[in-house]
């Protein structure tokens, strides 16, 4: 793929100033319109927090799906987990972690890529998987990538007329992309509503063929569905939960990985539990329970069992 060059501009550099301004002196609801429909409202109600490096950061559930699916694929492209920390931080910056159809200009979609600058076209760059793919196009150009200053890097490949915003982004880029590719274990916790509805176990299934479709086919990622009881080390008091059960060919990096993009797809799939390694993560657990995974005996330690409220 060519380079591509030019600016694919990020929304929040000309947006924030007249937001704010919109919110503090018209004082109408028009403002507040205004805001919806930049940022978006969350899908579901929940947040996700990932720790680390003396600190933590909070994502919304959609905020959080997103950063799963660009970690998931640098993950399956077999990238370092530094491009995930320049994606992450990039995307922040950009769109709020939201996969958004407005912008600077032609700007669109969660890295604010331009169809003018030749991105791709409109439909493709809000594709999340398409956009994420091109932006690590552009990345794996540029030399050094792996071990250089993340906001410079992600200026190498954006070129935003603020080319030290992505500074502001790259702790919380390093923290989410250390739990979602699988770097610091069982680290990432959402603390969400029980299930509104019945959830297909396929759905959840499909997502993880698409999301990791190289490490899928070459049978890295085996699944399989099977009856609650019979998988999952502990069971919650949840009617009709169904297990996936995903084998990771003794991969433990692997393993963290896809154990916590499957938290980060609670919100979206009907999650309920996920366990792997003596660790699981509980949907209905509350206050100081939900902010780790708790420590549980059984289970093979080569699998990773989703629990989906469905059947």
């Amino acid at each position: 793929m060519a380079r591509r060059t030019g600016r694919q501009g990020s929304f929040t550099r000309h947006l924030v100033i007249p937001l704010v301004m919109v919110l503090l002196f018209a004082g109408i609801a028009g403002g507040s319109y205004l805001a919806l429909q930049r940022y978006g409202s969350p899908a579901h109600t929940g947040t996700c927090t990932a720790s680390g490096l003396g600190t933590s950061h909070r994502y919304s559930t959609e905020q959080t799906a997103n950063a799963a699916l660009i970690s998931a694929v640098a993950v399956d492209r077999g990238l370092p987990p530094r491009a995930a920390s320049i994606a992450l931080a990039t995307a922040f910056q950009e769109s709020q972690l939201r996969n958004i159809e407005h912008g600077d200009r032609d700007s669109i979609g969660l890295f604010q890529q331009r169809p003018s600058q030749g991105w791709g076209t409109q439909e493709q760059i809000l594709d999340p998987m398409y956009s994420t793919n091109a932006f690590y196009d552009v990345l794996e150009t540029v030399d050094g990538y792996a071990s250089a200053d993340i906001n410079d890097v992600a200026q190498r490949v954006q070129r935003s007329g603020y080319p030290e915003a992505y500074r502001d982004h790259e702790t919380e880029g390093r923290l989410y992309a250390s739990a979602l590719t699988g770097q610091s274990g069982a680290n990432l916790v959402c603390t969400l509503d029980d299930v509104g509805s019945t959830v297909s176990p396929e759905q959840l299934r499909a997502e993880l063929s698409r999301q990791f479709p190289r490490l899928s086919e070459a049978g890295r990622l085996t699944s399989a569905l099977s009856g609650a009881s019979s998988s999952a080390p502990q069971v919650p008091e949840t009617a009709g939960a169904t297990a996936l059960v995903i084998s990771t060919d003794g991969d433990t990096t692997i393993g963290w990985a896809m154990a916590n993009w499957a938290v980060a797809r609670a919100a979206d799939d009907g999650v309920v539990q996920v366990s792997y390694q003596g660790r699981t993560w509980d949907r209905s657990l509350r206050g100081e329970e939900a902010a780790t995974w708790s420590a549980v005996d059984g289970g093979d330690p080569d699998q990773i069992v989703v629990l989906v409220s469905g059947s």
